[in-house]
C-alpha cells in the first residue's frame, strides 16, 4: 500500500521569543514491511541545526526558532510504501540492549492497578502473541477511549485509575504490563490512515511486544489489532518521551496555542 503522508504543526508564542530549540521525531523508519520513498521536513521561522540517529534508531532533527519570531511551523510531507507482516517487525537491533526495555520508566510503573489487571488476563494455550492479545482487549475493556481525559504525563497506573484514556494510555499500560510478566516492550508513534477520513487531529500510538522466534510484535490497543499496512511507524523508545513526535523549550515566550494537522491517504503505486 502506498501512503501520502502531510503533517504541520502550528506554533503560536504569547510575545516574541528570544531562543528557541525544538527536538523532531517526524521522519518514518526504514523497517520490515515499510519503505521511505520520499520524506521531506519545512521550516517557516526556524532552521534546521543537525540531524541524527538516536539511541532507538530514531532519526531525529533539531530546529532553532529564529530570534523575535511570534510563530514556528513545521510541516513534513512524503510518499512511504507498506506491506502486511501481521504486525511483526522481527528481531532486534539499536543500541540500546533488548534488556533495555524490560526497566520501567516513571510512566510505565506496574503498580498494584497494572498487576491487578494482568491478573484477570487469560494466558492462551496457542502461544504468548494470543495471551498479547488477551492483554491488548483486557486494557481496552478497563479503559474506555475518549479524549481530554489525560494528559501526557499521566502514567500507565492513573490511567486505569480514571478508567478513561486515548492511544497513548493505552500503550502505556501494555508495555508496563508486559515488562511486569518480564516481556520486553516499547512505545511507538507514527501515523494511521483512518478508514472514515483524511484528515486528523494528531498522531496515533501503540506499543510492541518482543516474542521469542518472532522479534518485535506490534498491538494497537485502542483498535484491537496488530498494526497492518495502513500504519507507518516513525519512532520507537521506552515510552513516550522517547518517541514523542515533538519536544522542546523556548526562552522569552510561552506556547500560547499550539495546533496539528495531519492527512493520511492511500494513493496508486503509480503516483
Amino acid at each position: 500500500m502506498r501512503l501520502s503522508v502531510r503533517h504541520t504543526t502550528h506554533y503560536r508564542f504569547a510575545a516574541p521569543v528570544s531562543y528557541a530549540i525544538q527536538r523532531l521525531r517526524l521522519t518514518p523508519k526504514e523497517t520490515q514491511g515499510q519503505k521511505i520513498l520520499q520524506w521531506n521536513m519545512e521550516y517557516e521561522g526556524a532552521r534546521e541545526e543537525l540531524v541524527y540517529d538516536d539511541q532507538n534508531h530514531n532519526s531525529v532533527t533539531l530546529i532553532s526558532a529564529e530570534e523575535g519570531v511570534e510563530e514556528v511551523i513545521v510541516t513534513c510531507h512524503g510518499k512511504v510504501d507498506t506491506e502486511d507482516h501481521a504486525g511483526v517487525i522481527g528481531h532486534h537491533s539499536g543500541l540500546l540492549p533488548l534488556w533495555s526495555f524490560l526497566g520501567y520508566t516513571p510512566l510505565t510503573i506496574a503498580g498494584p492497578k497494572v498487576r491487578a489487571l494482568i491478573a484477570r488476563v487469560e494466558r492462551s494455550e496457542s502461544g504468548m502473541v494470543e495471551t498479547l492479545h488477551n492483554l491488548s482487549s483486557m486494557i481496552r475493556d478497563t479503559v474506555k477511549y475518549e479524549t481530554g481525559r489525560t494528559q501526557v504525563t499521566t502514567t500507565a497506573e492513573e490511567a486505569i485509575a480514571q478508567g478513561h484514556g486515548v492511544c497513548q494510555d493505552h500503550a502505556h499500560i501494555f508495555i508496563a504490563a508486559a515488562r511486569a510478566l518480564d516481556i520486553p516492550a516499547r512505545y511507538v508513534s507514527g501515523y494511521l490512515m483512518m478508514d472514515d477520513r483524511i484528515e486528523q487531529e494528531a498522531t496515533h500510538a501503540w506499543a510492541e511486544a518482543y516474542v521469542q522466534n518472532l522479534g518485535w510484535v506490534g498491538f494497537d490497543i485502542s483498535n484491537g489489532i496488530s498494526p497492518d499496512p495502513r500504519y507507518v511507524r516513525v519512532a520507537t523508545g521506552r515510552d513516550y518521551r522517547d518517541a514523542a513526535p515533538i519536544t522542546g523549550i523556548s526562552y522569552g515566550a510561552m506556547t500560547e496555542e499550539l495546533s496539528v494537522k495531519l492527512a493520511v491517504e492511500q494513493k496508486s503505486m503509480e503516483q
